[in-house]
């Protein structure tokens, strides 16, 4: 380690204790960028830290539930590690996550798309992880093909990385295919059977990387992931190297087996939350476990014990009422989310919260593509209160959807808007990046945990 790189260490390390030990104060991105003020090499300098190398893990969605469950997998096998697991994502998180003094095996880093470019050629990853793309945070990130650019010339800066791609989501398969063309190793994962439920109304990347065909499918499995295939013949799903079967998808959780070229049988994995999507953080998160040496036993161990903490699927119990709190940032993951809400069977209600700060995006066009008339068509009875700064819009295009929406201030204004309803009835509060930790915050206080 060179001198600044010390002095900039030193200083970050410094800036932490302040913040954390101190003041009691988030300290998951602001020593880093004391650190990198000081040294904007700090990453580089602080790498050789890391005896077994790095893993970063980027997409749109299920990147921080991935990267976190990959991080106790890899802990769980006896690793020592270094991660960023309060989503911390851009370079200051990553460098922030790196400064403790402690040597260590490994560093699981999440990363955000655009940030691949400065993270990636500086920490020079074992693997890259990309779990999908979607249009998210237009106003910010640009259309995708910006976002592929990106993560394609970060791989380019870095050519032992092993690209770990999304085999099923043609827009990732874009980046896959500029990769392999630069010399990058690719490796792709993907569900290889169809799962016979009903796929999102508005896929995305429905066309083809190379010509720009419409894609054919011979199933989806939501948005644009699934099995495709241009009709042209030069562009499709690649043959997997691992891949999920036996897929279980409930409101009790998911499940499935995992299976790859280089393992020597199935994996049962299972887990206690849900969606389809997460079948793909699951398996994303085992295939990286498994290249870095941990055992299936070791990871659903791990699984077992993981609970999340971070927003994501958190369940609470206020005044003797469940309430599940998850994140839906954009098109995609509100579609998700509403297939997670529609498949539990219970009657219940939804608190649907979108600010526009900088970093949800001060552009919010994109609820006019959520699919929220699925929501009017459920069967079962719904209750739907809107909230946050753009609470009028979001109230706005529910009419639309044929769906009456009052504004709620804070959860316990949707709480008690809906507290007629008998207690049996839970409350799901789906809110955006700067919305969900005052949400979990107000949560914690009125309520408990419930596992």
């Amino acid at each position: 380690m060179g001198a600044r790189t010390a002095l900039a260490t030193g200083l970050g390390r410094l800036a932490h204790w302040g913040l954390h030990d101190v003041l009691h104060r988030s300290a998951s991105q602001l020593p880093g960028r004391v650190a990198l003020a000081v040294d904007p090499h700090a990453i580089a300098g602080l790498a050789p830290k890391l005896s077994q190398g790095s893993i970063v893990v980027c997409g749109t969605n299920g990147k921080t539930t991935t990267n976190n469950v990959l991080a106790c997998a890899m802990e769980a096998a006896g690793y020592r590690v270094l991660c960023n697991r309060e989503g911390a994502n851009m370079a200051a998180g990553v460098a922030a996550a790196l400064l403790p003094g402690r040597s260590a095996d490994w560093a699981v880093m999440e990363a955000d798309e655009l940030s691949t470019v400065n993270i990636v050629p500086a920490l020079r990853p074992r693997y890259l992880v990309l779990l999908n793309l979607f249009r998210d945070q237009l106003d910010r990130a640009g259309e995708i093909d910006h976002v592929q650019d990106t993560i394609a010339s970060a791989l380019a800066a870095s050519p032992e990385t092993v690209l770990v791609v999304c085999g099923d989501d043609p827009i990732s398969m874009g980046v896959a295919l500029r990769a392999r063309e630069a010399g990058t190793r690719v490796l792709a994962f993907g569900i290889a059977e169809g799962l016979r439920l009903g796929a999102d109304r508005v896929p995305e990347g429905a066309f083809c990387q190379a010509c720009g065909a419409q894609l054919d499918y011979d199933y989806r499995t939501y948005a644009q992931l699934g099995a495709f295939r241009c009709p042209r013949g030069d562009f499709a799903r690649p043959e997997l190297d691992f891949w999920a079967t036996g897929v279980r998808v409930g409101r009790e959780g998911v499940s499935f087996d995992a299976s790859g070229r280089t393992l020597p049988g199935k994996v049962r994995v299972c887990a206690s939350f849900g969606g389809v999507y997460m079948v793909y953080n699951l398996l994303a998160a085992f295939v990286a476990a498994s290249l870095a040496g941990v055992d299936g036993q070791t990871f659903q161990r791990a699984l077992d014990g993981y609970h999340p903490e971070n927003g994501r699927l958190q369940h609470f119990v206020v005044d003797g009422r469940e309430v599940v709190l998850n994140l839906a940032k954009n098109p995609t993951g509100f579609n998700q989310n509403i297939s997670l809400l529609l498949a539990d069977e219970r009657e219940k209600a939804a608190f649907l919260v979108i600010n526009d700060d900088f970093n949800d995006g001060k552009d919010i066009s994109w609820i006019w593509d959520v699919d929220f008339e699925r929501l009017a068509g459920s069967p079962e009875a719904l209750r739907v209160v809107a909230g946050g700064h753009r609470a009028n819009d979001v109230q706005v295009r529910l009419k639309y959807a044929g769906i009456e929406a009052p504004i709620a201030g804070s959860v316990a204004e949707a709480l008690e808007a809906i507290s007629d309803l008998p207690r049996e009835r839970p409350l799901y509060v789906l809110t955006n990046y700067s919305a969900l930790w005052p949400a979990k915050a107000e949560l914690e206080r009125m309520g408990e945990r419930h596992e």
